[in-house]
This record gives C-alpha cells, sequence and structure tokens, in this order.
C-alpha cells in the first residue's frame, strides 16, 4: 500500500533563502548559514537527525570535543529561532570510539539545557535491522530526546493517538462501573516507538545510508505543530522532514550541504506535493514473517537442529537461590 496525499500547495516552487511568506526553503549550505536569516522565535518545531560523528561518507570525522562544539552552535541558534511555544527534537544515537560507546544524547543534553530548553521525553526508537556486532550486543534503537522553551508548549495528543489494546475493556467499580474506560480515539503512545527503520527493502530507501522514515516525522508534525507552522531541519539530509510539513499543511524550511542530497531533497518533496511521493502509510502494521508465511522462517538445518534451538531456553528456566 502507498500513501498519497492532498496538499495546502499549488505549487512545486522551492526557495532557497528563508522569508516568512514561503512555504517551502531549501537552502544548499551550512545551516547556520542560513540559521542566522530566520527571526528569533519563528519555528514552531525544530527536528533533525544530525550527523553522528561515526564516519559516513557524508561526515567529516572529528573528535567528539570538536563535534559538540559544532552541535553547541547549532542548537543555541536553534533555541534562538523557536517560538515560545515551540519544540527541539535531535535524534541521535551513539558515537564509537575504540568499541567503546557514548550515546550522544547524554553529552548533549547539558547543551539543551544550558540554552534555556526543558526535557519533555527521552523517546526511544526501536527498529529490527542495523549493523549485525559480534563483541556486544546488535544496537536495534535510538534516541529522540524532545525539549521545550517553556511550560506553555503545543502538543496535541489526539492526531498520534494509536489503536487500544483492550478497546472493550470496561470499569469494574465505582461510579463508571460497567462504562468503557478507554478513550475511543485510542491511547497515548508512549515514549517507546516500534517503527521500521529505512533499510533496503523499504519502499522510502534512496541513496542517502542515514534517513528517516518519514512516519516517524510525522507524529511529530501532529502531535508539536498546527496547520501554518514553520517546522524546520538543520541537517536535512533526503528532506524527510520537509515532506512531513507539507503533507500535513505546514511550512517546511531545511539546509543540506552535499549536493546531491540536495538534488534528492528537492525531487523528494515535489513529489509529496504532486502526491507521487511513495511512503509507509502511518500505522501500517509491522511485517509479520509468521503471519505471511516467509519460506525464509523455515530453518534449513533441519527439524533436529530447530528442536536444540528450542530448548536452549528451556534449559535456562530452572533457578536456584543456591
Amino acid at each position: 500500500m502507498l500513501c498519497y496525499h492532498s496538499h495546502m500547495f499549488d505549487t512545486t516552487e522551492m526557495a532557497d533563502t528563508f522569508s516568512l511568506s514561503e512555504h517551502i526553503v531549501l537552502f544548499p549550505g551550512d545551516c547556520l548559514d542560513l540559521l542566522r536569516t530566520i527571526p528569533d522565535e519563528s519555528l514552531a518545531l525544530v527536528i533533525t537527525s544530525p550527523p553522528y560523528n561515526i564516519g559516513k561518507e557524508y561526515e567529516k570525522r572529528l573528535k567528539i570535543e570538536s563535534y559538540l562544539e559544532q552541535q553547541a552552535a547549532v542548537i543555541r541558534e536553534c533555541a534562538r529561532c523557536l517560538s515560545p511555544r515551540g519544540s527541539i527534537c535531535w535524534q541521535v544515537g551513539n558515537y564509537v570510539d575504540n568499541g567503546a560507546i557514548i550515546p550522544l544524547d547524554t553529552v548533549l543534553y547539558p547543551i539543551f539545557t544550558g540554552s534555556g530548553l526543558r526535557m519533555r521525553n527521552r523517546i526511544i526508537w526501536h527498529f529490527e535491522h542495523g549493523l549485525h556486532c559480534s563483541r556486544r550486543f546488535s544496537g536495534r534503537y535510538e534516541t529522540i530526546i524532545w525539549f521545550t522553551k517553556s511550560e506553555d508548549y503545543t502538543f496535541n495528543l489526539d492526531p498520534v493517538r494509536v489503536p487500544q489494546k483492550y478497546p472493550g475493556k470496561k470499569y469494574f467499580k465505582g461510579p463508571n462501573a460497567g462504562k468503557y474506560s478507554c478513550n475511543p480515539l485510542g491511547k497515548n503512545p508512549g515514549d517507546l516507538w516500534d517503527i521500521p527503520n529505512v533499510k533496503s527493502n523499504h519502499v522510502e530507501k534512496t541513496d542517502h545510508p542515514c534517513q528517516f522514515p518519514v512516519e516517524l516525522i510525522e507524529r511529530f508534525v501532529l502531535s508539536m505543530t498546527n496547520e501554518g507552522d514553520w517546522i524546520f531541519d538543520p541537517f536535512l539530509g533526503t528532506g524527510t522532514t520537509i515532506v512531513a510539513a507539507v503533507r500535513h499543511k505546514r511550512r517546511g524550511a531545511g539546509a543540506e550541504m552535499v549536493e546531491k542530497y540536495v538534488h534528492l531533497a528537492k525531487r523528494r518533496i515535489q513529489e509529496e506535493v504532486t502526491g507521487t511521493l511513495r511512503t509507509r502509510p502511518m500505522y501500517k502494521p509491522i511485517y509479520d514473517p509468521d503471519e505471511a508465511g516467509n519460506s525464509l522462517r523455515i530453518a534449513p538445518w533441519g527439524q533436529k537442529q530447530d528442536e536444540k534451538q528450542s530448548r536452549l531456553l528451556e534449559k535456562k528456566t530452572g533457578y536456584t537461590t543456591k
């Protein structure tokens, strides 16, 4: 199933300089140069996945101290541009230093609080696919740290509610006994999000090695902004943040330094505007290979080995207090 949407835009025109009168701004250069042209307190949401300093093709590998200084400069400018009711969401993984990991959200936290921002959630984004490690457990999550500028911030829960697990549940005592206890609009999605990452067979896959799934950004756009608001991504990559903004009748701006990703972002945004961009729909159930009858679930080493594998856990269930 592919997802197509109607839009507030009748044109695919994109500006390359910022103006509050624009709808889409794609700046081909350093985000700090773009940020300096954005007026104070004009952005409703800043959301990004900055380079992790792990040596990807689009990164210049820096020492962790230099990396944090670079991030601090961008975060301070983003905080200046953020509206009083606005939010900043920074999605990061781990910095690996000679086999030891440094969770980047923990070392970035003081930079955000030092800019006068207050943390609301540390959201864990879980996914199934990634590099396989042999000397530690394979990483299957990243974090999104959410900060606001004030206590009076925009947060719309209803548009991002997810289906109830037990919609038929009722109160069993008290004044509401016998009445349904669940919100009919759905439940709060919580701070652990299970959303597939963009890997080889994902419908959104491009040449970019670290690409946001659109549905991840949509949840932030819908919950933390209103129609017509400005959403900004300082490290735009393939344009996913602007795609999500356009899809939900918001204004989107971002900067990208790598020329081939600028072209890629431009193409994807234009496809979104015209309703032809192929994406994974929000809330589509995660693929279950057992339910789908996938033949790859049949182990090639035969039934005896299968039984041996299934007994591995059984052997470990007999605990003792001795």
